[in-house]
């Protein structure tokens, strides 16, 4: 399967929308969001499983994180995993666990709860479940309502990710893309 990525944005981000995003200071994603505002209440809606997801977890915000990367990284989403390079660092994810999400897990040493957690993603994102073995395991490092969250942080950048792909929302200027591989 060839993987197809646009190299300009299929849907402009709302020009207006953008100028007062860049007024903040530090907007979240504009580009996102103004592109996503074309449709406002959908931008509203997303906004509140955004910050459900993001801010308001019973899970820790690393783990959160990385479940985002490696989804983005298996959708491909270059506009997600660069924006969430940025959250995930200062989440705690290290760059060397950046570039590693990008691998193989067998390629890097990962915490127990980590790969367990990164496998329960790659299932999700190959076949919309998560195995028996693997939820055994995730029930060991966390609570069914913890289990339930990481799923569904999962399961909404994976939504997120397909809409980045299709609408071709391109990178701001200083957000990372891909990384490359550590140095010494």
């Amino acid at each position: 399967m060839s993987i197809n990525r646009l190299t300009r944005a299929r849907v402009e981000p709302d020009p207006a929308l953008l100028d007062r995003l860049r007024e903040q200071a530090n907007p979240i994603a504009p580009h996102i969001q103004a592109t996503l505002g074309r449709h406002p209440e959908l931008l509203a809606a997303q906004t509140v499983l955004f910050g459900a997801v993001l801010r308001k977890g019973r899970t820790s915000r690393r783990h959160r994180e990385l479940a985002i990367l490696r989804m983005g990284w298996n959708c491909q989403a270059e506009y997600e995993f660069g924006q969430h390079t940025l959250m995930g660092r200062a989440a705690g994810v290290t760059d060397e666990e950046i570039y590693a999400l990008t691998r193989p897990l067998d390629e890097f040493e990962w915490a127990a709860d980590d790969r367990c957690l990164l496998r329960m993603v790659d299932e999700l994102f190959a076949d919309d479940m998560v195995s028996d073995p693997t939820w055994a395991e995730l029930a060991a490092h966390w609570s069914v309502p913890e289990i339930l969250e990481l799923l569904g942080t999962a399961l909404t950048y994976r939504m997120v990710s397909g809409l980045l792909n299709t609408l071709g929302v391109q990178l701001e200027d200083g957000v990372p893309g891909w990384p490359s591989a550590p140095t010494g």
